[in-house]
């Protein structure tokens, strides 16, 4: 009997040794149980079956190693002192040894129930091995016997989630040692099974090592939603950084963490959205610009609305400190320097709104459009004199440039008629270059069929908007370069 003793005993204080364990799951793949067990014989000298009066008590150890969240296998070991008594000339006293292969099929496998559910709930199967070290007296003949039977043995359990550290777990059981005679009388008919054992089992079950948590945070790495967080960050159950204020900035990268924001301002609050942070926002009712500490700039000058005194000032114009525009006109022309294409005009010169001297009316008067035939980019005959009056003006006026702008009817598509006015532009230009003019004198543009002169409701009409009209225009001299 100690024989069978001594391993059991060995392994419980193993176990007792072991560093601190945790539940058996896919981060601690190992686990070891502890467990006790009340045994009820089945056999020749009767059925103690669910009969807890005639309990035998035993000790029981496992090793398990986790599978997949379904499935886990296991070595089982337990011991018993099964015996049975018709009178002082008949009785027996077995030792039971089973070691069983153990495979256990968890009902907590995320179908029914998630696999860290408190209430763990599994079926077992466990083909092995039965010792048996018998002896008593039948009929008066004493017998004494070691035998080893193969045990098909089936249970049901459940394991109660302690915490993440235990786990408690209650079984039942049936063993059925094939051809086994635990108390000495041979068995009856061929079956095979004539004793057997209920084994009611209840024990510890502990994990053992620790799972992966390559950032420290208490959470391991399968369950880690946000791994790499920085070390001594507080994070929730799923391995994220707090963020109480759910604005989805983390509560350490928070500059306002109490107070719903956006990322981009590092978790503070900008009710106008203008990106500039409430608590730094001048105008935090308007949406304005970072320069201006959140204040609007309607004008655009650089100074804010709610202290512009001049506000409207025309785009690029520079203004003082009150956005009132700084008037700087260097040759009198009453055009502001800034917007002056001719900033050097003589004094006394009639200008345009450019600040360039006024084209001579003389040449204005050439600027008369010319016609083209329906989807044609050819220059017709009659449009020659005019042409050629408009080179001589531009051979005696090298200070002038001519702009050349196409138009098209409204026959065709936009995107057509769009191109068809820029390649009559084009073809318009072709001539005076040819004539000798400097290409960069020329300036084209089309503008399709948008600015009609007549309806184009009439063949008369569109003939009037199949045209390209012309705009001579000052080209300031540059001013000499210096010799040196």
């Amino acid at each position: 009997m100690r024989r069978f003793l001594t391993p059991l005993l060995a392994a419980g204080l193993l176990l007792l040794a072991a560093p601190r364990s945790h539940a058996q799951n896919a981060d601690r793949k190992t686990a070891i149980s502890l467990y006790g067990t009340a045994n009820q014989y089945k056999g020749s000298f009767g059925d103690d079956f669910w009969k807890w009066d005639r309990n035998y008590y035993g000790p029981g150890i496992a090793i398990n190693r986790y599978l997949t969240k379904g499935l886990d296998l296991g070595l089982q070991g337990g011991y018993v002192e099964l015996k049975g008594s018709r009178s002082p000339a008949i009785f027996f006293a077995t030792n039971v040894v089973n070691v069983n292969l153990a495979l256990k099929l968890k009902l907590n496998n995320g179908w029914a129930l998630k696999e860290d559910a408190v209430i763990q709930p599994y079926l077992l199967v466990a083909p092995g091995l039965v010792f048996t070290s018998a002896e008593g007296v039948i009929n008066g003949a004493a017998f004494d016997q070691n035998k080893t039977y193969f045990d098909a043995h089936g249970a049901a359990g459940i394991n109660f989630r302690i915490s993440d550290g235990i786990g408690l777990f209650v079984q039942t059981g049936l063993h059925l040692p094939w051809g086994a005679s635990f108390d000495g009388i041979p068995n009856p008919d061929d079956n095979k099974i004539d004793d057997r054992y209920l084994q009611h089992s209840a024990g510890l079950t502990f994990a053992l090592g620790k799972p992966k948590d390559t950032d420290a945070d208490g959470v391991p790495d399968r369950k880690d939603k946000c791994p790499g967080t920085p070390t001594g960050v507080k994070v929730d159950e799923k391995g994220c950084p707090l963020d109480g204020d759910a604005d989805g900035v983390p509560d350490y990268q928070d500059k306002c963490p109490t107070e719903k924001g956006v990322a981009a301002l590092e978790g503070c609050p900008d009710k106008d959205n203008d990106g500039v942070r409430d608590s730094e926002d001048a105008c935090p009712d308007q949406p304005g610009t970072v320069a201006l500490k959140g204040c609007p700039d309607a004008d655009g000058d650089g100074v804010a609305d709610n202290v512009d005194r001049c506000p409207g000032t025309p785009a690029g114009t520079q203004v003082d400190a009150t956005g009132c525009p700084l008037v700087v006109d260097a040759d009198g022309d009453g055009i502001p320097d800034n917007v002056d294409r001719c900033p050097g005009t003589p004094a006394g010169t009639a200008v345009d709104s450019t600040g360039c001297p006024q084209i001579d009316p003389a040449i204005r008067g050439l600027e008369v459009p010319i016609r083209f035939r329906t989807n044609s980019t050819v220059i017709t005959r009659p449009s020659y004199p005019a042409l050629n009056k408009m080179v001589q003006a531009l051979q005696s006026r090298p200070d002038y440039s001519l702009r050349i702008i196409g138009h098209a009817d409204s026959r065709g598509t936009d995107e057509y008629n769009q191109a068809l006015s820029e390649r009559r532009a084009a073809a318009v230009k072709r001539y005076f270059t040819g004539k000798k003019i400097d290409p960069a004198r020329i300036i084209t543009e089309g503008r399709g069929e948008a600015e009609p002169t007549a309806p184009n409701d009439t063949p008369a009409g569109m003939s009037q908007n199949r045209r390209v009209e012309f705009r001579f225009e000052f080209v300031p001299t540059p001013a000499p370069t210096p010799v040196p």
